[in-house]
């Protein structure tokens, strides 16, 4: 769905993604900020290759490494369990974690920006990814990527999910998770339903194709352009451990969630926070 649709289509299911419970524990670990897997308990795990720099964003002194490096290349692993809450925090990652997810992109006006920030502190971040937007810039998927980020499926058009048929559901994920995994050469593990919907045939469908859900714990509101001061209040305010931020690189102008993440990002990291991703195993 591309920018317009998804602004005015998404007060009208705003509600549905309320009112949702914890999810049951899968087994997770998490990468820490300076590319270092990290499992519970603290102990590092091997480091993983590096990655390439973005072609138009000039030398940097920093890189961050991709977490596939240590798997093969097209690691499959067992198929998770049906559940019929997405997960909603992740505690299990440590008391100091949290996570920031951005969700319609990439767009090639707004992505860009988000990942120099991203780099420029050394953190990682979970970007689910729209199909027919990813399709047509399977290079910031590969930039994503080569930077440690996970990226996860939220679907091929942003439709509202529940009202559809099962063989729509399976080709809006499917059709997705074949870009995705095309591009980068190895399918999502994890993916979001549009406007937060979810039904029983999504998380069956999304287990069947290995993937788990996730939701948020902190809703930014970006979409409605609220200003930036108000998205860096509103993401401070949730801030604490094992909380999920929700926020788009796309899906209209995002100039003030690019504005807002430069500021509350490093304030997060000056309160001792380690913005990180879950490591599926």
């Amino acid at each position: 769905m591309k920018d317009h649709q998804i602004y005015t289509s998404r007060r009208t299911a705003l509600r549905l993604a309320l009112g949702l419970g914890a999810a049951t524990a899968v087994r997770l670990s998490a990468a820490d900020p300076a590319g270092t897997p990290v499992r519970p308990g603290g102990e590092p795990a091997p480091p993983a290759a590096g990655a390439p720099a973005h072609a138009g964003a000039g030398p940097a002194a920093h890189r961050l490494r991709p977490m596939t490096g240590q798997a093969p290349h097209r690691f499959h692993p067992a198929p998770p369990p049906v559940r019929t809450r997405p997960f909603e925090e992740m505690p299990e990652l440590g008391r100091d974690a949290m996570v920031l997810t951005f969700d319609d992109g990439p767009d090639p006006l707004h992505t860009p920006d988000i990942l120099a920030t991203l780099r420029r502190y050394e953190v990682r971040a979970m970007f689910f990814v729209c199909g027919e937007m990813a399709d047509g810039n399977r290079d910031l998927l590969r930039e994503m990527a080569d930077d440690g980020h996970v990226v996860g499926n939220h679907s091929w058009s942003h439709p509202l999910i529940p009202p559809l048929p099962r063989s729509r559901i399976r080709d809006e994920l499917g059709s997705t998770s074949e870009v995705i995994e095309k591009t980068l050469g190895a399918p999502p593990l994890w993916y979001r339903a549009p406007y937060g919907a979810w039904n029983r045939n999504s998380f069956e469908i999304g287990a069947a194709m290995g993937m788990e859900p996730l939701a948020w714990t902190v809703d930014s509101l970006d979409w409605t352009t609220p200003g930036t001061d108000t998205i860096v209040r509103r993401v401070g305010e949730g801030a604490g451990p094992g909380v999920i931020v929700l926020s788009h690189d796309a899906g209209g102008d995002r100039s003030q969630s690019v504005a807002a993440l430069r500021r509350y990002l490093p304030a997060l990291i000056e309160e001792g926070y380690r913005p990180t991703v879950p490591r599926r195993s």
